[in-house]
C-alpha cells in the first residue's frame, strides 16, 4: 500500500510540475512519521524516501536508532529544553520560531562542534495557535540569527490553514515565497502537506511535508 501511495504521489508531483513548468527533481518529499512504527519508517526509506521527519524529539530518538541512515528532520514545535537531544538526531530543523531558540541551538551546537541547519518558521496566516515569525520582522530576525556561528539558515517554512477550497491556501504560500525572494532567493521553501502540496509546489515549494497521504493514501 505504501509503495502504491508513493507512486501516486510521484505522479501528482510530476503532473503539477509539468503544468507549472517546474523541474520535479527539485521537489524534496519529507516523510512525516509521527505515530508510525519503525517498520513503516524502514519501508518508506527502502522505497527511496530518505528525508524522514518527526514532530517530537522523544519519538524521533526511538526511531532514529533503528533507521540511522535516513536524513532526520524536525518539523514540530521545538522546546529549548529539548535542543540538546535534538541536535544529536536532526540534520535539519524546520521549525525555528524565535531568536531565543536559535540562540540555544547555536549554544548546544557549539558544544558538539556542529553547524546546525535550520529553517525559520514564518506565521503567514492569522491563526492564533500557529507559531512563527511575523513576515515584517524577518529581515531583522535573520540579521540577528546570522551572527550565530553554529547555526546556518537554509530557508523558510510555513503551515497554511486547513481550508476546504485549496486555492484559498495560495496567498499563504505566496507570502512565504515573497519573503524568501526578498531575503535570499537561493533559500529553500518548506511548505505544503498532504492536503495542499500541489498548490504549494505551484507557489514555489521545494520541500513538501507528507505523512497521511503516504501511509493511508
Amino acid at each position: 500500500m505504501i509503495k502504491e501511495n508513493i507512486g501516486k504521489i510521484n505522479n501528482r508531483i510530476a503532473h503539477v510540475c509539468a503544468r507549472a513548468k517546474i523541474n520535479p527533481d527539485k521537489i524534496t518529499v519529507v516523510c512525516v512519521t509521527k505515530g508510525r512504527t519503525v517498520s513503516e519508517v524502514q519501508e518508506v526509506v527502502s522505497l527511496g524516501l530518505k528525508h524522514i521527519a518527526e514532530n517530537r524529539v522523544q519519538e524521533a530518538a526511538e526511531k532514529y536508532r533503528s533507521v540511522p541512515q535516513a536524513s532526520w528532520q524536525m518539523v514540530g514545535h521545538l522546546q529549548s529544553n529539548k535542543v540538546k537531544e535534538a541536535l544529536k538526531i536532526f540534520d535539519l530543523i524546520h521549525s525555528v520560531d524565535s531568536v531565543n531558540l536559535a540562540q540555544e541551538i547555536d549554544k548546544q551546537a557549539f558544544r558538539i562542534n556542529k553547524i546546525q541547519d535550520i529553517l525559520l518558521e514564518v506565521k503567514t496566516s492569522p491563526e492564533v495557535r500557529k507559531f512563527g515569525f511575523k513576515p515584517e520582522l524577518l529581515a531583522e530576525v535573520c540579521e540577528e540569527i546570522m551572527r550565530f556561528k553554529n547555526v546556518r539558515i537554509k530557508g523558510l517554512m510555513t503551515i497554511a490553514p486547513l481550508l476546504v477550497d485549496l486555492n484559498e491556501t495560495r496567498p499563504y504560500f505566496s507570502k512565504l515565497r515573497q519573503c524568501r525572494d526578498r531575503l535570499n532567493p537561493r533559500w529553500q521553501l518548506s511548505m505544503g502537506m498532504s492536503s495542499d502540496f500541489e498548490v504549494a509546489i505551484e507557489e514555489g515549494a521545494d520541500m513538501i511535508r507528507l505523512g497521511r497521504i503516504i501511509f493511508e493514501g
